[in-house]
């Protein structure tokens, strides 16, 4: 067992939702975020009966300030296992793409341009 009687072989998060409640549950490294949240949606804690459930599971996960996206899983992020990790869980229908947002990209002539315009008034 690890800390606080969790499983040695689980990963316990602790969700937050924007209101501020939190829920611990218990996954394998072999969870993906698109796991958690399907779980979550379908097991709604009664803790959270006064949080609206969205109609559908557009839940999402954010780790430490990055949505992840469906098929990361908690090994690929490195988590340890027997301990408790928070991350927020709010209802968002579409992800920002991974890697590109204000991101510089190197042109043939080795040059860097940024990928996002600005507009000054």
């Amino acid at each position: 067992m690890g800390s606080r009687g969790i499983p040695a072989d689980k990963v316990n998060l602790r969700l937050i939702l924007v209101s501020g409640r939190t829920k611990e549950f218990l996954f394998s490294h072999s969870s993906s975020a698109a796991d958690i949240t399907d779980h979550v949606y379908s097991n709604w804690p009664t803790e959270w009966s006064e949080e609206k459930l969205p109609e559908t599971n557009i839940l999402r996960l954010i780790y430490q300030g990055r949505f992840l996206h469906g098929n990361v899983t908690l090994g690929a992020l490195q988590l340890p296992l027997g301990k408790t990790t928070v991350m927020h869980l709010v209802a968002r229908e579409n992800l920002p793409e991974p890697n590109n947002q204000g991101q510089l990209k190197k042109d043939k002539s080795g040059e860097a341009s940024c990928s996002l315009c600005c507009v000054l008034l």
